[in-house]
């Protein structure tokens, strides 16, 4: 130990401490829109939250360092991912307008798949510099000098480091108020992006490691929530007129970032792209569907639809797909509901199946069979780059229904629309856009001409199910309004909309008369509901309870409210106790005892 030279490792551990408070800066730049003043002022404002970050930072490279045995490339592996990891938040950011979340993290083993989609999004140039950085710094690695710490020392660096990290972990999931109040630091789990804004990347992302997807309403007990569940058992049936012979297919088509983009006011098209849809919503029932999310969480929407349980009470940024419902062995949904009335249920998603957990969840809602685009080698893509397309999967989900013996739930999610918006992916451009700003013309062009392909495909779907023998009903919708560059948002001056930034279009199809009264704006999570009431389907109890919270807030989103004909500003007492009935009923299904499930979800339940 004679040799050791203490004063050469101090040194190193103060250059650690340094790179940990600029790595804890730049996160928190990345989650300010890369501006660093504002980081900055971020910094001095909440100097504790920052020092806190820095050391915390310093305790991971202690840690990797002394693992690794070489200073330079332990520094090295730590910054490159922290880096990597600032980026992704700051692209997340900029795409979805929400922040990077832990579960977030579960799209790391479909690296491959995640590459496609977010090809396009970092400038080659800027990938080129990283690379150009990264190899100078190994280089130097070999070159410099180097540290020599006795192993005895770095095994108890290990033991320290590791221990402050978890002991960190552990208090932000905890109750300090006094500690917290000390350095200024409250939870705002409610907004997450200004829970980033306001605590720092590293607190808020700690935070959501421990973070409970709902929040117990006060009261909650197995016989409130059974008195909730009886009180809408009891209430009668929705009345309809419609009497079919047999049971209906049901499909479900979620168009992937899919929404009508002549609706932006200051943009003018050389031809209607949507020109199926606009005419075959006269005819039929249509409206908007209003999306929970902005640009993406795809899942979320699914998850609305298929179980009827709203994002509404659940906290920012929440996945229930990935957070709650994969570490589950059953969960009622449309698909658990229809399976007990003789229904066979099929998934269909061209894409990777593992995306947002589908694979373990489909069956776990209650599907019989998932096809992915592991099962679809051949289906049509429209340039060999691009995804499989919605003509591709219209064909294979008519297909099934072709060669179902029984009633059949068909469950499809699309791909072709989704980000990048790359000219000729899907084919020439054959919409010209006018009024877009230049550097933009190509890009939303992209989206437009996608979104002409879809509207063939749904032509397409109408004139098949009018030759199928049995009863069937088509619903589709957009998942989310797309990805594009904020700023043409901005020209078209939706930015202060949250109404418009969240509808997509919402048009029922079917083989048989189910009328054409407009449906208005109506969240996913009443669709099903819907479905039944035009097929004059008999309403199990729990969608009795949806269908009076549809009559009230059809669109109901925490960015909007909505009533059947404006946006709602204030809540009545009776919409406001309807809602903590839902809110009851959804913690009670989704994190509680499932007291209201025998009720709410009866196991034999006539058509």
């Amino acid at each position: 130990m004679r040799n050791v030279p203490y004063k050469r490792i101090g040194w190193t551990l103060a250059g650690l401490l340094i790179v940990g408070l600029a790595l804890n800066l730049f996160l928190q730049a990345a989650s300010l829109n890369m501006n660093g003043e504002s980081a900055l002022a971020w910094m001095t404002e909440h100097i504790w939250i920052y020092l806190v970050g820095g050391l915390f930072f310093f305790f991971v490279l202690l840690a990797v360092v002394s693992v690794v045995g070489n200073v330079y490339m332990g520094t090295l592996i730590v910054v490159v991912v922290g880096a990597l990891v600032g980026t992704a938040d700051y692209k997340k950011l900029n795409a979805t307008g929400e922040p990077l979340f832990p579960w977030d993290m579960m799209l790391l083993r479909n690296a491959k798949e995640m590459g496609q989609i977010t090809k396009g999004m970092i400038s080659p140039f800027y990938i080129l510099v990283a690379l150009v950085i990264i190899a100078a710094v190994v280089y130097l690695t070999f070159k410099m000098p180097k540290v020599r710490i006795p192993l005895v020392i770095r095994a108890g660096y290990v033991v320290v480091s590791i221990a402050a990290v978890i002991g960190f972990v552990q208090l932000m999931g905890g109750n300090h108020s006094k500690l917290f109040r000390a350095i200024n630091y409250q939870n705002l789990f409610w907004t997450q992006k200004a829970n980033y804004t306001e605590n720092g990347f590293l607190f808020a992302f700690a935070a959501n490691l421990k973070q409970d997807l709902i929040d117990e309403p006060e009261g909650y007990s197995e016989s409130a929530v059974t008195a909730i569940a009886r009180k809408y058992s009891q209430a009668s049936n929705s009345a309809s007129s419609v009497a079919l012979a047999e049971q209906p297919n049901i499909m479900f088509m979620m168009d992937e970032a899919f929404f009508d983009s002549t609706r932006l006011p200051t943009f003018s098209f050389s031809e209607d792209p949507l020109s199926f849809i606009h005419s075959e919503e006269k005819s039929t029932p249509s409206g908007y569907m209003l999306s929970p999310e902005f640009g993406g969480n795809t899942a979320n929407i699914e998850f609305e639809a298929l179980t009827g349980e709203s994002m509404y009470f659940l906290k920012d940024g929440s996945i229930p797909y990935q957070e709650k419902i994969v570490k589950e062995s059953s969960l009622p949904s449309i698909v658990s509901i229809l399976k007990a009335r003789g229904y066979q249920a099929l998934a269909l998603h061209p894409f990777d199946e593992t995306f947002y957990n589908r694979n373990r969840v489909y069956p776990i809602l209650g599907f019989d069979r998932f096809t992915s685009q592991a099962d679809l080698q051949n289906a049509q893509r429209i340039t060999p780059n691009g995804y499989i397309s919605d003509m591709a999967a219209v064909k294979e989900a008519i297909q099934e229904l072709q060669s179902a013996e029984k009633p059949t739930f068909l469950h499809l999610v699309t791909m072709q629309n989704h980000f990048p918006f790359t000219k000729g992916l899907n084919g020439p451009n054959t919409v010209k856009v006018n009024g877009v700003k230049p550097e933009r013309k190509d890009e939303l062009e992209t989206y437009v001409q996608d979104t002409k392909l879809t509207d063939q495909a749904l032509a397409y779907l109408h004139h098949a199910i009018q030759s199928l023998k049995r009863p069937t009903i088509v619903v589709f919708w957009g998942d989310h309004l797309p990805a594009l560059s904020a700023d043409i948002y901005t020209q078209a001056g939706w930015d202060v909309l949250p109404k418009q930034k969240h509808e997509t279009p919402l048009l029922f199809m079917a083989n048989f008369d189910i009328g054409k009264q407009p449906i208005g704006t109506l969240s996913p999570a009443f669709i099903g509901p819907t479905v039944f009431e035009l097929t004059g389907q008999q309403l199990p109890p729990y969608y009795k309870l949806l269908v009076k919270v549809k009559n009230e807030i059809p669109g109901l989103s925490k960015n909007v409210l909505t009533s059947s004909d404006a946006v709602l500003q204030n809540l009545t007492a009776e919409q406001k106790s309807l809602l903590d009935d839902y809110r009851m009923i959804e913690y009670d299904l989704l994190a509680g005892n499932r007291y209201s499930e025998p009720i709410l979800f009866p196991k034999s339940m006539g058509s």
